[in-house]
């Protein structure tokens, strides 16, 4: 029993990380039609900026209590800057070429881990995380970490923000009427591209949030963490429909439960052929995913 309580915690938590880098991913798809391959990328530099200040470096952030705190919310500005000026800059002006608008994510994607491996090197660095969310805690007979919690509260968190700023937010619905009708949206009087502009912002704000607090998952940050945690995220995103917040969420428990399941009760590393094998099933079954719609 406690096996399984542990198997479960663990596979929410990793779900809920999932959760935390598809929920920008699918949001940006589907409201944008724009497949970023960077996003990854912002994952890496939310990870790092976290690293950096809790490591002292920035004045008043550390390790623990309220330092780690602004050690996030530095990480998370940071990884939400780094979105809004790739999307400036190299999104905008090719919306009308997506081939062009994929090479150019891709060749971020690619370029931002060679930089960060370029500066701390390739090696993994400790990820200095407060003491308080390095422990465990009783639940059913198994030892639980702490930091699952953490995890699942702030992708739940997530989740009911970005419900709330596409169906009761006037920005929102402005975006939403963008992709129905950019003309007639613009024709109102509404700049459409400020308010896609705030897309990106919170789709690279959910990714960075999943890099600063993967590093307690993981109890480490490496440059090539955004792009393996990215396969992952597209997995998710296929999974609950292309451009669903709410099927990206569902999709991620999923996962993530069957990954830890598969993994410890097969060979390990089976689990994430397990992941691709239900992704097949479901596509043959359903090819627009678990719901194939924003919501």
């Amino acid at each position: 029993m406690s096996t399984i309580v542990l198997l479960t915690m663990t596979g929410l938590g990793l779900g809920a990380l999932y959760f935390l880098i598809a929920s920008g991913l699918s949001l940006i798809f589907g409201l944008m039609d724009v497949l970023n391959f960077a996003h990854g990328a912002l994952l890496s530099i939310g990870a790092y900026g976290t690293w950096w200040a809790a490591s002292g470096h920035l004045p008043g952030a550390g390790p623990g209590g309220w330092g780690f705190a602004l050690a996030v919310l530095f990480g998370t500005a940071v990884g939400t800057l780094a979105a809004v000026v790739l999307e400036l800059v190299v999104v905008r002006p090719l919306y009308t070429r997506p081939r062009e608008q994929v090479l150019a994510t891709v060749g971020v994607g690619l370029a931002v881990p060679a930089l960060l491996s370029g500066i701390w090197g390739s090696d993994a660095r400790t990820f200095p995380g407060p003491q308080a969310l390095s422990g465990t805690f009783r639940l059913l007979g198994a030892d639980v970490p702490v930091n699952r919690l953490v995890l699942v509260a702030a992708a739940v968190v997530v989740l009911v923000a970005l419900r709330l700023f596409l169906g009761r937010t006037r920005h929102g619905l402005v975006v939403r009427a963008g992709v129905e009708d950019r003309a007639m949206v613009t024709a109102l009087g509404i700049d459409v591209r400020k308010a896609f502009t705030l897309v990106f912002a919170i789709g690279g704000c959910a990714a960075a949030l999943g890099g600063a607090l993967g590093g307690l998952y993981f109890g480490s940050v490496d440059p090539r963490q955004g792009t393996s945690l990215l396969i992952f995220a597209f997995v998710v995103v296929v999974t609950g429909g292309m451009g669903s917040v709410t099927g990206a969420a569902v999709a991620a428990v999923v996962i993530g439960l069957v990954q830890q399941f598969a993994n410890y009760y097969t060979a390990a590393g089976l689990g994430d052929l397990a992941v691709v094998v239900l992704l097949a099933a479901l596509l043959l079954v359903r090819p627009r995913g678990l719901t194939g719609r924003l919501a």
